[in-house]
């Protein structure tokens, strides 16, 4: 289970984040999760839940958006998107000839937070 490692990894830099910009609390976090990442959703929102106990981000709401795999199939010359890593044939014209343009990652693409207030 690799997703408790990412889990952790994503909240060093969130809270790095955070504190740089003086947050008190860390109330939303938006997550990509590459096609060919092979992470499995509901780990990941677990461990997420996890890792942030006791911190900034404790209590704060995940969201997760998953990416689509974006191919060129060089048989019939067209751009399409696989829904699932598992499909390795174009399901247009059935061609194994495919260029896959997919992330095998996760990003953090958007942070929400409470920041200090300055009196």
């Amino acid at each position: 289970m690799h997703e408790i490692t990412l889990c952790q990894r994503a909240l060093e830099l969130i809270e790095a984040q955070a504190r740089q910009h003086g947050a008190t609390r860390v109330t939303g976090v938006w997550l990509e999760v590459g096609a060919f990442s092979c992470v499995e959703q509901s780990a990941l929102e677990f461990c997420f839940e996890l890792v942030c106990r006791d911190t900034l981000a404790e209590g704060c709401q995940l969201h997760i958006h998953q990416q689509e795999a974006e191919c060129w199939c060089y048989d019939c010359e067209q751009h399409i998107t696989l829904l699932t890593q598992l499909v390795r044939r174009c399901p247009l014209c059935e061609g194994s000839n495919l260029r896959i343009v997919a992330d095998d990652g996760v990003q953090i693409k958007r942070l929400e937070v409470e920041e200090t207030n300055h009196v």
